[in-house]
């Protein structure tokens, strides 16, 4: 007796068809899974076995063969439990399952027959919609994740039972209602607020240049300073992410399994902050099944390096391909995948290893070598690739205690939307969006300069020895800066408030 049925693996974020073959045959009772299954699936025998009969249906007693085709693509997880059980329950004709064929089945067992959620189902749900896809059940525990895909019919089960039922037709399942994006958005804030940090006004403002256009940003500043604040309150002034922003941020924390099921979507810009002793694997991705790492979680967010001199130099370096292409590609002995990477990054660190160099009535203990070595980390290349560096000052006891107004994140976020707004239109017709992501060829059309300027920005390109890419963020952020002024042309103000925003190249020989 033959079966098939109809799944979905996961490559990446990209999903693909899978054709769950069951045979079963007389012989010497035995349960083989084929098709370059991992040590998940095979162990889904025994999950499917207990499920089977403690829904009290029939287990046969015979040679079964499952294949899971295609069978050159490694297959990982737990997600073609409910769909091998199906196909099992199909061969036997007494069961009368009819419907099978006409559904896509997902789902993991457990031994008492239950459904249970699975991880990676909104780009499998997104892949299989593209490629004709219409009906699938799914576990009741992810449909609220499953509500946001429009166009297909979503039917959540909780148990081997109910799924049997509705497909025998004696059970009618409720279709998964549609979920409105504009609804979670609204009813979703952020903790931290700027109206929460006292002073740091040059701080504060860079930040702010940094969300309008896209930029990344170093700090750097004695401990206690109000960094780490500044960098956690910073996704409060980002725009709102769009639809399909979100749908590509959940697609990465599903595959993750750090999704909040209980909204079903991502509406908040990601922030990660990865500790230190992070190791390359776990923020760039990878591992034994190629899984996204901190640096994709991060993408269309914030991913925040604290104390960026303590991490290793190797960590540090696997910066480089995300910074400029936007995209992770990890490659490994099984898969090679490519996770979208689209952050800004924020790195502070303090001005030496005791934190004391500069800052006013504290003593600095640390030798000329010692800060050269921890500030040798901050290489060249990386360097270049950060749009704005500062230096951030301790506040003061006046400032902490001062009645005077901070502004709120709503009020920055307003000046933030309209220099987007701007950028958007400017990019309609290209595959960036801000600023920091021009290319050469829109630098050379969109930051033209006038004769001020030029003189201004070749005085500093001389004096401080600039590279060729620090060159193009100057004017990047210029470009930013008249934007949020709404100036259609970059004057001499805006490179010369740019320029002010490269504090390591204006302190090279100190």
């Amino acid at each position: 007796m033959l079966s098939k049925i109809k799944s979905f693996g996961l490559k990446g974020i990209d999903g693909y068809p899978v054709d769950v073959e069951v045979d079963i045959s007389n012989g010497i009772p035995k349960f083989d899974i084929v098709g370059l299954a991992d040590t998940a699936i095979k162990e889904s025998k025994e999950r499917v076995r207990s499920a089977i009969r403690n829904s009290a249906y029939a287990y046969p007693i015979k040679r079964i063969t499952i294949n899971l085709a295609p069978a050159d693509i490694k297959k990982e997880g737990s997600i073609y439990d409910l769909a091998i059980a199906i196909g099992i329950l199909c061969c036997d004709s007494e069961n009368k399952i009819t419907k099978a064929k006409d559904y896509v089945i997902i789902g993991e067992l457990s031994f008492d027959g239950g459904v249970k959620k699975v991880k990676g189902l909104l780009p499998l749900l997104i892949s299989a919609r593209e490629q004709g896809f219409k009906n699938f059940i799914v576990p009741k525990e992810n449909s609220l994740e499953a509500g946001f895909i429009q166009g297909i019919n979503v039917y959540p089960v909780e148990s081997l039972i109910e799924t049997v039922d509705f497909l025998q037709g004696n059970k009618q399942l409720t279709v998964v209602e549609p979920m409105q994006y504009e609804n979670v958005l609204k009813n979703d804030h952020y903790d931290l607020d700027f109206s929460f940090v006292k002073g740091q006004r040059r701080a504060k403002r860079a930040l702010e240049i940094a969300a309008a256009g896209g930029h990344n940003i170093l700090m750097i500043g004695p401990p206690g300073s109000g960094k780490s604040m500044l960098a956690k309150a910073f996704p409060s002034i980002l725009p709102d992410m769009t639809f399909e922003e979100a749908l590509e941020v959940t697609k990465i924390h599903s595959i993750a399994g750090e999704l909040d099921l209980k909204k079903g979507i991502v509406c908040k810009r990601p922030f990660r902050s990865p500790h230190h002793t992070a190791s390359t694997v776990s923020l760039t991705g990878g591992g034994p099944n190629s899984k996204p790492g901190e640096i994709s979680l991060a993408d269309n967010g914030v991913l925040f390096l604290d104390e960026f001199a303590e991490y290793s130099t190797k960590t540090i370096e696997t910066l480089r391909q995300p910074l400029e292409d936007g995209v992770i590609t990890v490659a490994r002995s099984n898969a090679t995948i490519t996770y979208p990477a689209n952050f800004t990054l924020i790195i502070s660190m303090n001005p030496c290893p005791c934190g004391n160099r500069g800052v006013k009535d504290k003593q600095c203990h640390c030798s000329a070598s010692q800060i050269n070595r921890y500030m040798s980390k901050l290489s060249g290349p990386i360097l270049d690739r950060i749009d704005l560096h500062i230096n951030v000052d301790n506040v003061t006891y006046e400032q902490l205690n001062s009645d005077s107004h901070e502004e709120t994140s709503s009020e920055i976020k307003k000046r933030v939307d309209k220099a987007r707004k701007i950028q958007l239109e400017r990019f309609k017709n290209d595959k960036n969006f801000c600023n920091a992501k021009m290319s050469v060829r829109q630098v050379k059309k969109y930051c033209q300069l006038d004769k001020e300027s030029e003189e201004l920005l070749g005085f500093a390109f001389k004096k401080w020895n600039l590279s060729a890419r620090a060159h193009d963020k100057i004017l990047k952020v210029a470009r930013t800066l008249a934007d949020m002024e709404g100036e259609k042309n970059i004057n001499a103000n805006h490179i010369g408030e740019a320029i002010s925003y490269r504090d390591i190249d204006r302190n090279k020989d100190q």
